[in-house]
C-alpha cells in the first residue's frame, strides 16, 4: 500500500498553539493521511531571511517553530514520511541532519531545491550534481536517503539544451540520489508529466501531488483565467493515470501539498476534499 501524507507546510496557519495544531493533526489522520512530511524551517525557530524567502516564494511559516512537533505527532498517530532539508545544512553536518530524520521515524530527507542559483549554467548544473552525490553519500553512512525535489525552474535549459532536470538525473549518482516529484510544478511549467516520471524510473520514491485548475463562476470578464492549485479531482490533471503509473514505479509515498488558493480559503477543507480522491483511488484493486 501507498503511504499517503501532507505536507506541514499546509499547517502553518493552524500553528497558533499546541492545542489547535494537535487538533488538526488528529483531523488529518481522520481524514485517511498515514503521516506529514516535516520542513527543517519548521520545526525550528526559524531566521528572518529564511521567512522572507519561505514568503517570497508564496508559503507562510506561522508560529510552527515554535510547537512541539515530535510530542504532537506521535499524540495524533501520524508518521512521518520524510523531512525537508536544504544541501548547506548537509554539507555542514550530515550527521546532525541524519540523526533529526532518524528520530522523528524517516530514513529520507528531501532537498527541496537551490535558491539564488544558476540552473541555466552547465557549470553550476555540473557542480550541484556533485553535491548531491556527496550529500547523498555522506546521508548513506548514517542509513538515510537523499531526494531531490523539483519546483518549476528545472525546467530552463543550460547552453548545451538539456533542462536541468535531465542533468540532475542523468548526472547523479542512483546509489545517492533518488527524488520525490512535485507534478503540480511541471504542469505550470508546460511539461509532460508522464514522461518525467518515466524518467525518474525506480529513483521516485515520494510523489507531490496536488490538481490544477481555477475556481470560477465560468463567466469571467475575460477568457484568460489564471490558474492555481487545487483538491485532487476537481481540476484538469491526469491524477488517476499519473498513479497508475506511480504504482508500476512502486512509489512509496504521496504527499499532499498546495501553498494557498484552498476551497473556503480554509486548509483543513482542502486536505479533507483530497483525502477523499486519495482513498478513493489508492483503495481501488
Amino acid at each position: 500500500m501507498i503511504e499517503i501524507g501532507v505536507q506541514q507546510i499546509m499547517l502553518s496557519s493552524l500553528s497558533k498553539n499546541d492545542e489547535t495544531l494537535l487538533e488538526s493533526l488528529k483531523r488529518v489522520k481522520e481524514y485517511g493521511y498515514d503521516s506529514i512530511e516535516l520542513n527543517s524551517f519548521m520545526i525550528h525557530p526559524s531566521s528572518f531571511l529564511v521567512r522572507t524567502l519561505t514568503r517570497a516564494a508564496g508559503m507562510a511559516v506561522g508560529n510552527t517553530g515554535k510547537r512541539d512537533w515530535k510530542n504532537l505527532i506521535t499524540q495524533s498517530g501520524l508518521k512521518v514520511i520524510s523531512l525537508h532539508s536544504d544541501l548547506n545544512s548537509i554539507e555542514r553536518d550530515p550527521k546532525s541532519v541524519a540523526e533529526e530524520a532518524l528520530e522523528y521515524g524517516t530514513d529520507k530527507v528531501v532537498i527541496t531545491g537551490m535558491y539564488r542559483y544558476d540552473y541555466t549554467s552547465s557549470s553550476s548544473l555540473s557542480s550541484l550534481t556533485a553535491r548531491l552525490d556527496e550529500g547523498g553519500r555522506r546521508l548513506k553512512e548514517y542509513g538515510v536517503s537523499l531526494l531531490y525535489h523539483n519546483h518549476n525552474i528545472e525546467t530552463v535549459k543550460d547552453e548545451k539544451g538539456r533542462t536541468a532536470l535531465d542533468v540532475i538525473i542523468n548526472e547523479t549518482d542512483e546509489e545517492y540520489v533518488s527524488f520525490e516529484l512535485d507534478t503540480y510544478w511541471l504542469s505550470e511549467a508546460g511539461c509532460f508529466l508522464e514522461e518525467w516520471m518515466r524518467k525518474m524510473g525506480d529513483r521516485l520514491k515520494i510523489w507531490h501531488i496536488a490538481d490544477r485548475g481555477w475556481r470560477g463562476s465560468g463567466k469571467e470578464i475575460a477568457p484568460i483565467v489564471k490558474s492555481g492549485s487545487v483538491e485532487l479531482g476537481t481540476g484538469n490533471l491526469p491524477l488517476e493515470r499519473l498513479l497508475s503509473i506511480a504504482r508500476e514505479l512502486q512509489v512509496q509515498g504521496i504527499v499532499l501539498e498546495s501553498h494557498n488558493n484552498w476551497i473556503n480559503d480554509d486548509p483543513m477543507e482542502s486536505i479533507r476534499i483530497s483525502g477523499q480522491w486519495l482513498k478513493k483511488n489508492i483503495l481501488k484493486s
